[in-house]
Parts: structure tokens; sequence; C-alpha cells
């Protein structure tokens, strides 16, 4: 199973693109996607950090598997540990003739939005236009490109994420039985997790599929801080919050599907029993609210409504009807959507909403101390087990711009104009 959110098996999506390319006539491109962005997820990085050869090889065995002739691993411009450590292993198995042989592979470095690691808008990105999912499948056509864009060919793309490649030269050297042998039935093998929030220590480790999320707590992060028991974690931002009582978890896709949860990146952010719920779900809603392109006008413009009353909630500014304003952005805000990105503001708001009534009910009536949005977003690195998150995203405006004035316009009208602006320019 790939260790992407979904979960979909590895072999049966390399099966589709061999497929498709046979049948649409032009062969497939392998993307790895490095493009980690989810708030709480390190995994990716760290596997590239500690060894690039294994992800460079495991897309080498991809490309063969489904015939293509290019593969392209698509991270971020500000990754600069990452993308110098896959551009010096692509260059030492070049010269060792592990690559090359008519298999061209390159190392993209793209823009920072949460947005870029979205595949379809991955490929947007790496064909030179802005990070927006698109409706054609990435299975069926891959990159396009752009008159003058390096990058040519329309057959189907083989996306993987970083993990997801990196497994696969140990399978096929040691066989799926010994792969097998750790893990459930249905969540076979270990996946790499991430810990964040009130634990003793941020951390990153391997873990075998089927240890439960108390037992992740504890050897990944250290447990709870010392008088501060855990109360609920947050496996990233794209799926529902989870409980105390739920704890006792299996840290599978099966176990966390059960609870109504799900794996995610399997990056997870700890909150203590003092934290303030309602200011998490303002946090929340104010990152995915500022990261949503525009395509989908209820996924931005219901998102940033859900983040300023959300905000004013917490700070006890608001009262029955904001509360009730909330549930209906709610119903609506992912109607539509072209990707995932609304759908995660109506999950893990909802269950916030559902999981912690009595606290919004507190800023409601005031009997609660107000509180400010809690800080959520992607993580720049782990540094001797302290987190250290993006700071800067807490100037990045809505357009995604960083100036001190809203433009009004959201970032697809942004882009799609600077498109059009170049091209009268070039006559």
């Amino acid at each position: 199973r790939g260790r992407g959110g979904a979960g979909f098996p590895v072999g049966t999506k390399w099966r589709t693109v061999a497929e498709n390319g046979v049948t649409y006539g032009d062969r497939p491109v392998v993307v790895v996607n490095a493009a980690e962005g989810e708030p709480g997820t390190f995994k990716d990085r760290s596997i590239i950090r500690n060894n690039p050869y294994r992800v460079v090889e495991g897309a080498l065995i991809a490309a063969r598997a489904v015939g293509a002739t290019r593969i392209v691993i698509a991270s971020k411009a500000d990754y600069a540990i990452e993308v110098a450590r896959l551009n010096g292993a692509v260059s030492e198995m070049q010269v060792a003739g592990i690559v090359g042989h008519g298999l061209e592979v390159d190392v993209f470095e793209g823009p920072h939005e949460y947005l870029y690691g979205e595949e379809s808008a991955l490929l947007e990105a790496i064909d030179g236009r802005g990070p927006f999912p698109r409706v054609t499948p990435t299975f069926r056509v891959g990159l396009r490109g752009e008159e003058n864009h390096s990058i040519l060919g329309s057959g189907p793309a083989l996306i993987n994420n970083v993990e997801s490649i990196a497994n696969v030269p140990s399978i096929l050297q040691r066989g799926s039985r010994w792969f097998r042998s750790i893990g459930t039935c249905e969540s076979p093998g270990s996946v790499v997790c991430t810990v964040t929030g009130d634990v003793r220590h941020a951390g990153v480790a391997e873990v075998r599929l089927g240890t439960t999320l108390r037992q992740v707590l504890r050897f990944v992060g250290g447990g709870p801080v010392p008088g501060r028991p855990i109360k609920a974690v947050l496996p990233g931002v794209a799926n529902p919050v989870i409980t105390r009582d739920q704890f006792g978890v299996e840290v599978s896709y099966e176990g966390l599907g059960d609870i109504g949860a799900g794996m995610g990146s399997c990056g997870f952010i700890a909150f203590a029993e003092d934290t303030d719920m309602v200011a998490v779900a303002a946090g929340v809603a104010r990152f995915l609210s500022v990261e949503s392109c525009g395509q989908c006008s209820p996924c931005k413009l219901d998102g940033i409504d859900l983040a300023a009353l959300l905000a004013k909630l917490a700070n006890n500014a608001a009262g029955d009807h904001e509360f009730r304003q909330i549930n209906r952005r709610l119903a609506t805000v992912a109607r539509g959507a072209r990707c995932y990105l609304g759908t995660q503001q109506e999950l893990v708001l909802s269950s916030l909403l559902a999981a912690f009534p009595d606290e919004f009910q507190g800023h409601v009536s005031c009997t609660l101390p107000p509180a400010e949005p809690i800080h959520i977003a992607e993580l720049v690195d782990i540094l001797d087990g302290r987190a250290i998150h993006d700071e800067r995203h807490r100037e990045k405006r809505p357009d995604w711009t960083f100036g001190t004035t809203e433009s009004g316009h959201v970032p697809v009208e942004i882009r799609n104009r600077e498109t059009r602006a170049g091209l009268r320019a070039n006559g």
C-alpha cells in the first residue's frame, strides 16, 4: 500500500499507468512526490536526508516497470538540504553507470505552496504553470508542457511519494513475504511516523503498522509532557481529530479508518489537556483557507469566512449567530471541489466541533477565557527534539502574497493575469 494518505496499492497504480501508456501511445513519466508540506509531517524529508539513493533506485525500478524513460523527483526550492542530497545521489549514480542508458532523471525545485503536494498540481508546476489542481486524471495524462518549455509529452504519469518509492528496492531484493512479516494483514510493513506538539520531544521514527497510537506517541515523541496529559491528536490537517479515548487504536489504514480518522502522512500533532481546541480549529481553518487556490469558490470563500468566524469565536467575540454561520459554512465549503482541500476543511473542523462541544459553547457564552488561534503550519525542521515550524506563514495572505494589504483576488486569478500579461508582452 502506498504511503500517501489513501494507502492506494502501488502495484495497481503501476499496472494502470503501464497499460495506459500502451493504450494512449505515449511513454509514461515517473514522478516522485517529494513536496512534503502537511503540517506535522517530516517523514519524506527524513528519508531523503538519510538515504536519497533508495529514492532514486526505487524510481529507476518504477521506470523499468512502467516503460518510462524520464523520472522527475519533485521537491521544493526551499528544501535546500533535500535538493542537494537528491542531486548528489543522482550525480554519483550517473558516474557509477546506474543512472543513464536512455533514462533521464531530473530533480525539480517547485514552489512552497501546500497545494503543490497534490499530485495534479505537482504536474502543473513541473509544466511551468501554477500549482493548481486539475480535473484530468494524472494516470491518463501526465506532463503536457508549455510552448518553449523543456518538459514535453502527454503520456500518463506514475506519481508516488518518497516513502512509497523508498520501500521498493528492499521489497524487490528480499521479497513480499519478508515485507509482510510485520504489520497487519491489510496494512503490511512499517511506516515512518512524525510526532510533534505537546510531547517530551518531537521526532521521526519507523514503526510497525499495527502499533497503537499511544505507543507511537511514547516511542516517537517520548509521551506526554509531565503534568500535561494529551487529550487529542490531529493526523495533520487532512483527517478528523483523534480523542484520548481512541489512543488505543492501531496505526494502520484499517485501524484509523474504523474510528473515522485516517493515516494521512502519518504525522501526529499532540495537544495537551490545557489546550483550547477552538483555538486549534481557528488555526487549522486559517492554514487551509490561506492555502486554497481559489479555483473552487466555496473552498476559498467559505474557508476564509470559517477562519474569520472561528478566530472571533476563540476570542469571545462571537455568539450564537456566528456559531450558526460556522455550521452553515461547513455544510457548503466542499461543494464542487476539484481536490481534497475543501473536504479537509469540512472533515477536520466538523470533527473538532463534535469532539469538543463544551469548549465551543464555552466561547459562545464567554465562560472560557479568550484565546488566539494556534499556529498551524508545515515543519521546517526537527532539531534536537524541537519542532521548527514555518513562522513566515503567519504573514501569508489568502492571495499567497506576503504584502501588507490584501489584493482582493484569489491565487489562480493572479497567476492567470500574470500569464496573460506575459503573453501580451511577448506578442
